[in-house]
């Protein structure tokens, strides 16, 4: 059996990936090459960065090992499906902490996958349903992709939006960021029609087309995309500030709100205070905070205590004629 060097490189990484000890007569029977060859092999993937640790003994045996930095992974068709469709599932929700590494995976993997193996992610989330919680809408992967891709590659992205009030529109633009609130995905680009930089709800994207057209990429008015779509929504909307203590643990609470709202403080082993500055509605923020699940005490603003006031009359009220 022949097979010239690199292709054998890529059939004994492969091996060495799977998380066993390889007898270096094994590998040697594996790929058709005397143990000389193998030998000389893992010398060369440990010179491109692979930490491949030997076994001393009578036949030798070799594995793979965490080492300091991240080398290239070889995949086979069913694990490349596996990872495509699990970062597909997450991709369309903002998921916190991760949510941006996550579609820059999804859209380099799904660059070198195969069209057949494209068509069976896509048959496969096709049949499929995640159940997810949350506030935020629900994203097209596609469109994060493409719009990562351009990103990456510095290219023009052509796409249709909706706004707010529901006005359709083109846009041309030269995307500079995707950013994750936690609840929603938006894209920082500089709208070349407008001539200006502009924050655009992913949500409401829709045919997301790379143009093929380079850039060069501008400097951002703030520095960074994520002070940009703050400065940009908080401009937009009034804010206020809150307070609210729980009487639970700060843990119990900070697993039970979205990161954005805010962080509790602890008071005491039992007890914690929230505060945080926030555009949403003030029935809104009455609601969530009701959905820690645990008593609650609202301090300001004052119509956020009214409101909570009367969610709770319209609660009791609603309870009562249930009985009756």
């Amino acid at each position: 059996m022949t097979i010239d060097t690199p292709a054998r490189l890529l059939q004994l990484l492969s091996l060495l990936q799977t998380p066993r000890e390889w007898p270096g007569g094994e590998l040697a029977d594996r790929l058709g090459v005397s143990r000389r060859t193998v030998r000389r092999d893992i010398d060369r993937l440990r010179e491109l960065g692979y930490p491949v640790e030997a076994t001393k003994g009578a036949d030798g045996g070799y594995r793979l090992v965490a080492g300091k930095a991240m080398p290239p992974l070889v995949l086979d068709d069913e694990e490349a499906v596996a990872i495509a469709v699990g970062l597909r599932a997450g991709a369309g929700h903002a998921v916190e902490g991760v949510e941006e590494a996550s579609v820059r995976a999804l859209a380099k993997l799904e660059q070198v996958l195969p069209s057949r193996l494209r068509h069976r992610v896509t048959t496969l989330q096709a049949a499929t349903t995640p159940l997810t919680s949350g506030d935020g809408a629900s994203i097209a992967p596609e469109t994060l992709t493409v719009m990562a891709s351009t990103i990456a590659g510095s290219e023009r992205l052509r796409f249709a939006y909706r706004s707010g009030d529901g006005t359709p529109s083109r846009r041309l633009t030269e995307p500079r960021r995707l950013v994750s609130t936690g609840r929603r995905w938006y894209l920082v680009a500089y709208d070349l029609d407008r001539d200006d930089w502009r924050t655009f709800r992913v949500d409401r994207v829709t045919e997301p087309f790379a143009t093929g057209a380079r850039f060069t990429p501008r400097e951002l008015p703030t520095g960074s995309a994520a002070e940009y779509l703050r400065q940009s929504m908080y401009g937009r909307q009034e804010t206020y500030a809150f307070e609210a203590t729980f009487a639970a643990p700060a843990d119990f609470v900070a697993a039970r709100v979205p990161r954005w709202v805010g962080t509790p403080e602890p008071l005491d082993d039992h007890s914690c205070r929230l505060r945080g500055t926030v555009s949403d509605s003030v029935e809104w923020l009455a609601v969530r905070l009701a959905l820690v699940d645990c008593e609650f005490t609202v301090h300001r603003p004052a119509e956020l205590v009214a409101c909570v006031r009367d969610l709770g009359a319209r609660m009791s009220r609603a309870a009562d004629a249930g009985r009756a």
